[in-house]
Order: structure tokens, then sequence, then C-alpha cells
């Protein structure tokens, strides 16, 4: 692709209405912050400036598995043990996204990783709702919090955040998620904390499917009852789930530069996110950790399309399955939908294949 081309490209991607459903807080911090917070708070990080804690974080880089890209999460949560700390990385982060053309964000984390200096639960999830509702007035946008479990956690304690995550519904926390290493740790041991949580009428997705095997996905699907997979990048290895999935319209959040980067897949152009969107699966790009694995949103887009082999005319629909798979209520998705549609016109001179043209036909 001429250098043109490609920045033709690049400014389309960026223009173009998106969806991030699946970005770690505590992955997507700015290493400026990081470096601030930590001077104020007298904490220690693996870099006393921005080019030595790139380096010491690995920031972009490929690791063995997904238990050492894990690593990094403990720098980037030293800084994140107070409010003040919570309520700026939240608004950074809406501010961020909003520079790539996200329109709806849903930032998920654990806040039992926050606990260190002494703060509650809900203290915690209150200064992230903070930040992310002042950025949200400021930029214009829409946001969801995600609220995490921990695999490798006690399932009593996946219990008091699926409490917490309840205890917040109708104020920003839109769904319940399970987090961390799945090798060894089954969604199933956590299963009491998704059923609080379904009869809380509240949305729920959860990692699977990335580190290890399609079992891991039927077990968020049978025993945990997920609206959405994160990852499920193994999915093809299971035709029977897959087409399960697909016939139930269960989304799929692809971040494709963090498999990648955990060895989930062994390079780009071997992605099956094509081969799923081909069959009919509804997917969706997210960053996962835009520090961590040092990207973008749009940036993903462009990976899709140079790498992975998606047309631009795919990727706009790529785009407005994200819409669809939001945790919004459903008049909230019509609108939006109906919008983003109207810019996808705008900027490229057609509606996205097979999408609705106005509100009234979303199904």
């Amino acid at each position: 692709m001429r250098k043109d081309e490609q920045v033709a490209k690049r400014e389309l991607f960026l223009a173009m209405p998106k969806t991030d459903l699946h970005c770690h807080l505590d992955g997507s911090l700015r290493l400026k912050t990081m470096l601030e917070l930590a001077e104020t708070q007298e904490v220690d990080l693996p870099g006393q400036n921005i080019e030595e804690l790139a380096c010491g974080l690995r920031i972009g880089e490929r690791s063995e598995d997904l238990n050492m890209y894990l690593k990094a999460f403990g720098a980037t949560c030293s800084v994140l043990q107070t409010e003040i700390a919570l309520d700026r990385a939240a608004y950074e982060l809406v501010e961020d996204a909003k520079a790539d053309g996200v329109w709806h964000l849903e930032v998920r984390y654990s806040p039992i990783l926050h606990q260190e200096r002494g703060l509650s639960l809900f203290a915690i999830i209150e200064a992230v709702l903070s930040g992310l509702n002042r950025g949200a007035r400021e930029f214009g946008m829409s946001f969801g919090l995600i609220v995490c479990g921990i695999r490798n956690a006690k399932p009593s304690e996946s219990l008091k955040l699926a409490h917490a995550a309840i205890a917040y519904r109708n104020r920003g926390v839109v769904a319940f998620d399970l987090a961390g290493g799945e090798h060894g740790f089954p969604a199933a041991d956590h299963q009491e904390s998704f059923r609080r949580v379904r009869e809380h009428t509240m949305f729920t997705t959860i990692h699977a499917g990335e580190a290890y095997g399609p079992e891991s996905i039927r077990q968020a699907l049978f025993d945990c009852h997920a609206d959405r997979i994160g990852h499920g990048t193994r999915l093809f290895e299971d035709p029977d789930l897959l087409n399960y999935m697909n016939d139930r319209r269960i989304p799929l959040e692809v971040c494709l530069s963090s498999n990648l980067q955990t060895n989930t897949v062994q390079d780009l152009s071997h992605h099956p996110a094509k081969q799923y969107f081909d069959l009919g699966l509804r997917i969706s790009l997210s960053t996962d950790n835009r520090l961590i694995s040092d990207t973008t949103l749009t940036r993903e887009f462009e990976i899709a399309h140079g790498q992975v082999g998606f047309s631009v005319e795919e990727l706009k629909v790529v785009a407005m399955q994200g819409f669809k798979s939001a945790f919004l209520p459903y008049q909230e998705r019509k609108s939006m939908m109906a919008r983003a549609n109207e810019t996808m016109l705008k900027l490229t001179g057609s509606y996205p294949a097979g999408t609705p043209r106005s509100s009234r036909e979303l199904g």
C-alpha cells in the first residue's frame, strides 16, 4: 500500500464511529501519568523516565504467554491505589478514547487490585465512576463500567465484587466480568457470582478462549451464562460451540494486538477473526490494554485491514457490530446506531452492509 493510501485509510478509521468494549483501566494508563503518580505516592517503577518505563514494562512487546504479559499490571496497579489516581486514570482514558474516534467506551477493572492503601471497594468504584463521568460530560461520550472478578482469587472474593457491582447498577456499572489466567482456574468456580448478577438483570462478559481452549468458553456460556465472550480466539477448535454462539448472536470481543503479544496466535495473518466474521459471528474490535499493548482502536482497525484481511467495507460492518454488542439499553443502542449509520454514509458514501438504515429497523 502506498504511503498516501495508508494515511487515507488511517484517517478514515480514525473518523469512523467506533466502540471499545474491552478496555482495561489498569492496562491503559499514560506513561507520563504513571511517572507523576509514582513520584507523588513514592512508588518505585521499573524506569525513571518514559523511555526506561516503556522498556521496563515491555510495552508493545511479545510475551511468552498470557501470564508473562500480565506481569506489567503489577506496576500499573501500584500507582492506582488512591482515589485521586483512579479518578485521573479514568478521566484520561475517556479523553484518549475520544481522540481515537470512540463513541462508546466500556472500561473494566477489578477493584480488589486497588486496595493496598486501604480503600474500600465502594470508594474505588466511586473514584473511577467520578473520572469516567467527568470525562464523558466534557468530551461528549457514553461509557459503561465493568467490574471484574479474578479467576485465581477465591470465589468468595468474586462474590464480594459481584455484590459491589450490583450496588452500582444504574449508576454507571453495567456488567460483571471474570479476568486473569485461564489455565487451572475454571470459570465454573465463580458461577455463584454470575448467578447473583443475573438475578439483578445485569449484563455479563467473561475472558475465555484466550490462553485456554474452547472448554473455557463452554464454562463461560453454560456455567456462567455470559452475554459476551472476551477474546474467544480459540473458538474455532470446537465447531459445534462456534455454531452455538453464531446461532444465538453471542458477541466476541476481539483484541488483535494483545492476542499476538500473549502468543494466543502465532502471527496476525492467521488470526481467526476474519474466519469468524465470514461465518457470520458477531465480532467487535477492542484495544484490551492501550498502554501495555501500545495500541489504539484506530490502530486495531488498521491491523485488521492490513494484516488480518478485512476490507474497508467489512470493517464498517464490524464497527456497527460493536454498537449492536454494547451493554446499553435498547433505546440508547438504537439511537446511537442510527447516528453511526448516518456518519458512515457521510464518510464513505454508503451505509455499512446489512445494517439498519434507521432506529426503527434495529433488531
